[in-house]
Order: C-alpha cells, then structure tokens, then sequence
C-alpha cells in the first residue's frame, strides 16, 4: 500500500511540476547554436529568408543560427531530415508552399506534414503574377479568358517550375475558376519560362514578382493581375485576379517548423521572435524587394491553413489526374 501510494505521489508530484519545467526549458532556451534546414539550394526564396531571420536571431540572443541547404527530391529530402530530428527547439526547417500542401498530394513521402512538425511562424507570403506575351492580344484578366475560350483549348501555360509547382496549380485553378482550358508546358525553372514567355513560345504563365517584375517594367511581356488578396503597393493600379474571379488567392508562403513534441514554450517563444523580426522596417524593405510580405500567424493559425490547404490542394491534384515522373 505503503508503494502504491508513493508511486501515485510521485507521479501527481511529476505532472504538477511539468508546466513549471516547460518554463523553465523555455527561459533558458536557447542555450546553444540553432540549425535552421532549407530544403532547397542556396539563393533562393526560402534560403534568403532563412539567412535574415539567423541573422537576426543570433543578433537577439546571442547564439548562433545557421542555415543547412539539404536540396533534394523537391525539397522533400530536407523536410525529411528536420521532421526526423530532436524536438528539443534547435532543429528547424523553413518550408514552402510546395512542400507544406502540395507534395503530399503528389508523393509517398516519408514524412507526414500534419504529425510529424510543429508550425512554428509563417515567415511570408509571396503572390503570383499574372503574366502573357506581348503577342496576346489581352491587357485584363478578362480579356484573357474571353481569348482563351475562343482559342478553345489552343493557348498554352507555362508551368514555371514543373508539373505539380505552386505556379502549375495556380494556372489550374485559375482554368477551373473561369471555365476554359488550355495546355500545360512543364519547365525546370523559372529562368526558361521567362525566356520562352518573352519569345512568345509560351502565351501565359503565373511566376513570382522578382524573376518577372523586371521584364514587365521593359516592355517585355505584360503583367495583367496579381494573385494576392489585396492589391499590392509596388505594383501600382494593378488589379487582382480576385477582381474578376472572387476568391482567387494563390502565391508562396514559406513557414517555419520544428519537429513534432517540441514543447509549446519554445514553439510561442520561436514564433514570437519570427513576428519581432519580420516587423524590423530594414526586413520589411528588404521583404518589399523580394516581393514578399509578412504573414503574422500564430502556431495554431498556422496549424488551421495546413489542416485546411493539404485536402484542397490534393482534390486539386486528383480532379486534374496530375502526375510527376
């Protein structure tokens, strides 16, 4: 009896104490250097981010951060190995769109997005634009549905980084929500869809505002619309495609994740720090210059998208029978 009893003291004495502990781990976090994994190669959006919020990071509390680009398997590989590591705060992975809800949809993954992280911060958003040839005789999102339905399937999308992109499905939903159809062109990159869309080799395309932004400013092709929910500051009178199609809303977001069982302090304690940084007005110029904005979400907030986004976009992927090799 004597046994039972203290074995139950002990245990209501261990629970008692969990929050106090939570508390304390979370006070003295962090006490060593923080790896942040970007599942993507060097220089891109996702590691550009990264490198700012380490920076600022170890300017604030004193202990390192450093960013490890592990690319693979469409950033799927990095995703793998930051889901797979010690939920203790100092392993973190800053993922994208792609890898959040989309992959999911198209690959047996080894990991599950919803169980197997803990959101931590969405870092930013970026939206699409809406981009055709100069040879398209469109200058509204309108204008390009009216042409593309009497095309009758002949106008082509650019799908800018390949079958399954952020961009590709943009360019899907976009076809579902204003009934027409046209062809899909998969390529590796950005970079080549540009080129071809300036050549007038492809007629329309949905890219990220800084590899295109510059080539609309030449004359180069046309910017009709922009995917964000309101209009965006740097891009003048440029209207949204929600303005023609009510609720269109697509883009990038990159979010930060530690794997799943971190404990909630240091998980309030990480997202509290993203939203300090991302409100530094030189992160918020330089977010401007990315074309990107802040997106304030709390873990739960953040939760709540992934829950609701990962079904969306994979009845997306199944209506579409859409495929990767």
């Amino acid at each position: 009896m004597f046994k039972l009893i203290t074995c139950g003291m002990t245990a209501l004495c261990f629970a008692l104490a969990m929050p106090a502990m939570a508390q304390s781990s979370a006070g003295a976090y962090p006490s060593k250097p923080i790896k942040i994994i970007v599942p993507f190669p060097a220089g891109g959006t996702s590691d550009v981010l990264a490198r700012l919020l380490g920076q600022k990071m170890t300017e604030g509390w004193g202990q390192s951060v450093v960013v490890e680009n592990r690319p693979g398997a469409s950033g799927n590989l990095g995703a793998d190995a930051g889901a797979k590591s010690a939920p203790d705060g100092y392993t973190l992975v800053l993922m994208d769109v792609g890898n959040l809800v989309i992959s999911p949809a198209l690959y047996k993954l080894p990991f599950n997005v919803l169980t197997d992280f803990a959101p931590v911060a969405m870092v930013g958003y970026s939206p699409h634009l809406l981009l055709v040839s100069t040879k398209i005789p469109a200058n509204s999102t309108s204008e390009l549905v009216a042409y593309a339905k009497a095309q009758n399937g002949k106008v082509n999308f650019a799908a800018a980084a390949g079958m399954g992109s952020a961009a590709h499905l943009a360019g899907v939903i976009f076809a579902q929500r204003s009934g027409i159809q046209w062809g899909y062109v998969p390529y590796k990159g950005g970079a080549q869809a540009m080129t071809d869309l300036i050549g007038g080799q492809i007629d329309v395309t949905f890219n990220g505002m800084v590899a295109s932004y510059p080539h609309v400013k030449s004359g180069k092709i046309k910017l009709l619309a922009v995917s964000s929910a309101k209009r965006n500051a740097q891009l003048g009178d440029t209207p949204t495609v929600g303005e023609t199609l009510p609720g269109f809303l697509t883009g990038s977001w990159q979010g930060l994740l530690a794997p799943a069982g971190t404990p909630k302090a240091i998980v309030d304690k990480l997202n509290a720090e993203v939203a300090r940084i991302v409100a530094l007005p030189d992160i918020k110029e330089r977010l401007v210059v990315l074309g990107a904005e802040p997106n304030n979400m709390s873990p739960d907030q953040f939760s709540s998208w992934l829950k609701a986004e990962i079904p969306a976009m994979a009845k997306i992927v199944k209506d579409e029978k859409i495929t990767v090799d």
